[in-house]
C-alpha cells in the first residue's frame, strides 16, 4: 500500500488528534488534585467541566472535518472510532470528578492514588502517541506500554475492591467511593482501547 503525503486538510486531523490528546493530560490533572483532602473539590469539579467541553469542542470539529472532507488520514470509520474513544477517557474522567464533590467524599481508599498515577502515565502516553500518528510510526512501544499499565490498575483495582468490602467502611460509603474508584478503572480501560485501536489503525494502513 502506498501512503499518501498528508496535504494540508490532513494536516489537520493530526492536530485535532493531538488538541484531544492534550485535554487528557489536564484531566488527569484535575483528576490527581482530588488526592489532596484539602482540594476545594467545587473547584476541581467547575474546572473538570470546562475541560471536558473543551476536549468535546475538539471531537466534534474532529466528526465534522470527517465528514465533510474528501482527504482523511486514514479510514474514515477509524477516525470517528479514534475520536470518540478519546472522548470516553475524558467522560470517565469528568465522572470521576462530579461524583466525588457530589458524594462529598471526604477520604478516597490510599491505592486510589496508585490508580490515579497509572491514569495519569497514560494520558501522557496517549498525548505523546497522538502527536506521532502523522506516519504511524513508533507507536508499537506506546501500545504495549498501554496493555501493561492496564493489567497493573487491574490488579491494584481488585486490591482496593477487596479493601472497600472488608467491613472497615460503612455502606453507603462502600458504595459511594466504589463508584467513585470504578469511574477511574472505566478510563484506564477506555485509554487501553484507544491503544488497541492506534495498533490496529498501524497495521491496516502499513
Amino acid at each position: 500500500m502506498v501512503r499518501r503525503r498528508p496535504g494540508r486538510v490532513e494536516g489537520s486531523f493530526y492536530a485535532l488528534f493531538a488538541e484531544s490528546g492534550a485535554h487528557l493530560v489536564t484531566g488527569a490533572g484535575l483528576v490527581a488534585q482530588l488526592l489532596d483532602p484539602q482540594v476545594d473539590q467545587r473547584a476541581v469539579a467547575d474546572a473538570m467541566r470546562e475541560a471536558e467541553h473543551r476536549a468535546d469542542e475538539t471531537t466534534h470539529r474532529i466528526i465534522k472535518a470527517v465528514n465533510s472532507s474528501s482527504l482523511v488520514p486514514f479510514d474514515r470509520e477509524d477516525v470517528h472510532r479514534l475520536a470518540g474513544c478519546l472522548d470516553d477517557v475524558m467522560d470517565h474522567m469528568d465522572e470521576c470528578v462530579d461524583l466525588v464533590e457530589v458524594y462529598e467524599v471526604e477520604a478516597l481508599p490510599v491505592a486510589f492514588a496508585d490508580q490515579v498515577q497509572v491514569l495519569q502515565r497514560g494520558c501522557e502516553l496517549t498525548a505523546q502517541a497522538m502527536t506521532r500518528l502523522r506516519g504511524l510510526g513508533d507507536l508499537e512501544e506506546f501500545c504495549f506500554e498501554i496493555n501493561r499499565l492496564e493489567n497493573q490498575a487491574d490488579r491494584t483495582h481488585r486490591r482496593i475492591l477487596a479493601d472497600l468490602f472488608g467491613g472497615q467502611y460503612r455502606t453507603l460509603e462502600v458504595l459511594k467511593l466504589k463508584d467513585v474508584v470504578e469511574s477511574i478503572e472505566s478510563a484506564i480501560d477506555a485509554l487501553e482501547t484507544v491503544a488497541n485501536l492506534v495498533e490496529q489503525i498501524v497495521v491496516k494502513e502499513s
